[in-house]
């Protein structure tokens, strides 16, 4: 068979490429990819796209034979000399240096204090929703410019403890990093003396952002509160504190991941139900939980699409040899999507359990703010049945350019006009 290019950030922009990923699924699960020039970015040496949910799960819990640090977490290969930087985040290193990050991290992000915000999410959620609702024009809100985006970038910055003069910063930093291979947001992006954009993880663009990461932590040690930061500055394991260098790429980490994974995963969700209005009106008529309704729209919208591993070593995966130093590409949305797991898997049921969905990631590397994202769907859902009447879609959505981030740009939304049943 011919193999599907599940590689090109342009496929993206028209949705999930189910189709190709099944074919790989039932007859190449470990299907060589071509790295070609596209959007101005290089070509590469390619990569194995790994599109089953077993595979998927072993190469994410399996980190001695399939590294994030060796080449980072992204397909495209960093600069060499970037990848020492690169290396500092959390991200993109492998245990025990990994673990050592992780658990000074987690005492910051703990249940009880990301549970502490629900009151301020669930007002904010009702203040946005009720906000778009009453200023549609002719029924119609795109709930991403006047909901989602604010809604997830807002709590974020409730929960890092970031001034309100300083949260349009963040946007800010989260589209140029999220959205480098999106043509409308090209002209945000650096570009070196050969013309080509320069990555925007490289160090050379961040600098803005890790110079306020220090003025901000400098700040939060003199004034403590209830926040990811404060706990960050004082963050100690043992005689061992954060280095600098680690507390600025804990705050890039945070501020780009923790804003975009609800950022993405919120629109797609209300994409799910206005594309599935029986299972809508199931979720009003109270017969599916609102827990469980956000982890089924997390299986079938899953904010990152992929990620990328190295292999240490010569191994085999599904069949295939793998030999040391290949680039192993994990597809997210794809392994949602298996038949071997899922009954039904491009059905939407809202009531699915057990759900082993991996949008958040598996093995050591499983998504540090789980629950805040979760806690934050489940409030924007429940707020929105009480708010908003039944929603259907008034025109298609404009999607994120990228075979990274599941994202969506617009959202346009019509009230209390059902789609055909």
């Amino acid at each position: 068979m011919t193999v599907p290019d599940v590689f090109d950030p342009r496929i993206y922009a028209d949705g999930i490429p189910h189709d190709r990923y099944r074919a790989l699924r039932d007859f190449r699960p470990v299907a060589r990819q071509d790295e070609y020039e596209v959007l101005g970015w290089p070509a590469g040496p390619g990569f194995w796209a790994v599109t089953r949910h077993h595979d998927v799960v072993r190469v994410l819990k399996d980190s001695a034979t399939f590294s994030s640090e060796l080449g980072a977490t992204q397909i495209r290969d960093p600069e060499p000399d970037d990848l020492p930087f690169i290396r500092r985040m959390m991200l993109n290193q492998d245990p025990p240096a990994h673990g050592r990050l992780r658990r000074l991290v987690s005492r910051a992000f703990t249940p009880g204090r990301t549970g502490r915000f629900e009151a301020a999410a669930r007002a904010r959620a009702r203040a946005l929703l009720t906000g778009a609702r009453d200023v549609a024009e002719d029924g119609v809100l795109d709930l991403v410019a006047t909901v989602t985006d604010d809604y997830a970038l807002l709590n974020l910055a409730d929960l890092l403890g970031v001034p309100k003069s300083d949260r349009g910063m963040l946007l800010k930093w989260t589209e140029r990093v999220i959205g480098y291979q999106d043509p409308d947001e090209a002209a945000a992006l650096s570009h070196g003396p050969d013309g080509r954009p320069v990555n925007p993880r490289s160090p050379a663009v961040l600098g803005e952002m890790f110079a306020y990461a220090q003025q901000l932590a400098t700040y939060k040690r003199r004034h403590p509160s209830d926040d990811v930061m404060t706990a960050l500055a004082h963050a100690t394991d043992g005689d061992t504190r954060l280095t600098a260098a680690e507390l600025e790429m804990f705050f890039f980490l945070l501020t780009v991941a923790g804003n975009d994974t609800v950022r993405s995963a919120a629109p797609g969700g209300f994409l799910a139900l206005a594309e599935q209005p029986d299972e809508q009106r199931r979720l009003r008529a109270g017969r599916a939980a609102v827990d469980t309704a956000v982890e089924e729209l997390l299986r079938r919208h899953p904010p990152v699409l992929s990620f990328r591993r190295t292999a240490t070593r010569d191994t085999e995966l599904a069949g295939q040899p793998v030999r040391a130093g290949d680039k192993v590409v994990v597809f997210h949305a794809s392994a949602n999507h298996d038949e071997r797991v899922f009954d039904e898997p491009h059905c939407l049921d809202l009531t699915r359990t057990p759900n082993p969905h991996v949008s958040f990631g598996d093995g050591p590397h499983i998504c540090l703010g789980a629950h805040f994202a979760r806690l934050q769907l489940r409030v924007l859902h429940e707020e929105a049945l009480r708010t908003l009447p039944e929603l259907s879609l008034a025109a298609p959505p404009r999607r994120l350019v990228s075979n990274f981030i599941n994202g969506i740009k617009s959202l346009p939304l019509e009230l209390g006009k059902p789609g055909p049943r």
